[in-house]
């Protein structure tokens, strides 16, 4: 009742969604949530990545598929660094000739934001026998309803980002800037200061 009550209350494609969790022994696995939103597109995989493989037990062994079901919420609040959103490119070749074809990571986030995620996280899994049961395990939702909730789900923390230490250069050119800021709003408070002074010797006048 639990499973029919979730899968009424979810709007995507039921039947693409629970294609092939029958292959999956789920027998001693956990349901790991991964909430996306704000979160940077290659540190989240990275941590998908790993879950998915079971390194983050003390039983991993890397000829058996021990890792969790993951469940990847919000999809399409994901983030990257830098200009990667225009200038990072997809490519792929349709096998005729001269069909190159690329589409840009704005384009795919704007077509399908779960393949973003699905294909960062494939390219950092092993390309070996054990790849398609592990992809089976990652579900991947563009909003926050999936048809999971009568499952025992687990929020996944992130780690904390550490900050790296400025370069010395960054740091010379951050504190010119500083400076340059405040030698500016000391130039206008004594502009202004004048301006009063010209003022009252005009009253006075």
């Amino acid at each position: 009742m639990a499973a029919q009550a979730a899968a009424t209350t979810f709007n995507g494609n039921l039947k693409k969604t629970l294609a092939g969790l029958r292959r999956i022994n789920l027998e001693g696995l956990q349901w790991r949530v991964f909430d996306a939103k704000g979160q940077v597109l290659g540190r989240l995989a990275s941590q998908i990545s790993t879950v998915i493989q079971g390194k983050d037990k003390p039983t991993y062994t890397p000829n058996h598929d021990d890792g969790d079901m993951c469940i990847v919420i919000n999809a399409k609040d994901v983030c990257v660094t830098g200009r990667k959103l225009t200038d990072k490119v997809y490519y792929w070749h349709t096998g005729y000739i001269g069909h190159l074809k690329e589409r840009s990571l704005k384009d795919r986030m704007a077509k399908d934001p779960t393949e973003v995620i699905r294909k960062a996280v494939l390219r950092m899994l092993p390309r070996n026998k054990l790849r398609d049961d592990r992809d089976r395990k990652l579900r991947i939702f563009a909003g926050s309803e999936h048809p999971f909730g009568d499952r025992p789900l687990e929020p996944y923390v992130m780690p904390p980002r550490t900050v790296r230490e400025m370069r010395p250069h960054a740091r010379r050119a951050l504190i010119r800037a500083q400076k340059k800021a405040e030698e500016q709003v000391e130039g206008g408070n004594k502009s202004r200061k004048v301006r009063k002074k010209e003022a009252k010797t005009e009253v006075t006048a």
